[in-house]
């Protein structure tokens, strides 16, 4: 379980397996992202399981609307991925040993959401499937924020209950 305390002092060094428990989710998940950034994730790829979905929901759509839905659909699954992600970088990063980098965790996480959103489209630029774009990257970091707020406020939360 995480440790909700967040004293200024160092804390002891986590052992491997903590270290493994708090970083594997992490190092994963971007490999994930990376994987879905590759030809495997392309619009042509996610529209042979969303296109007959949006076809079976929307049965009379035209071509534009259903092609607009997918998009929609795409964007959504980019903040949701990056969401994610922020999620487990906070968890990571806020049981760092080193005290003054554990009170900035939620600015390690940003950053490292940053640093993967901006080499995520980066090397889409160069898959003939894909398109890199400024846009998806500020949609990533829009997710990845999502995640950290949504990971400080529960962090906030369990402090106080704890502080009870």
């Amino acid at each position: 379980m995480l440790n909700l305390k967040l004293e200024t002092k160092n804390q002891k060094p986590k052992s491997g397996r903590e270290q493994i428990i708090l970083y594997a989710p992490l190092f994963i998940w971007i490999c994930v992202i990376f994987f879905l950034s590759s030809g495997q994730g392309s619009s042509v790829r996610t529209s042979l399981i969303i296109r007959p979905l949006l076809e079976f929901l929307f049965p009379t759509a035209p071509e534009e609307t259903l092609q607009l839905y997918h998009g929609f659909i795409r964007k959504c699954a980019h903040l949701t991925e990056y969401a994610i992600l922020g999620l487990l970088a906070c968890r990571a990063f806020v049981s760092l040993s080193a005290a003054a980098l554990r009170k900035y965790f939620y600015l390690l996480a940003a950053a490292l959401v940053l640093a993967v959103a901006s080499a995520d489209e980066f090397n889409q630029s160069f898959n003939p499937d894909r398109t890199g774009s400024a846009v998806d990257v500020l949609i990533d970091v829009t997710g990845g924020l999502i995640g950290i707020v949504i990971f400080t406020l529960w962090l906030r939360r369990a402090l106080r209950r704890n502080a009870r």
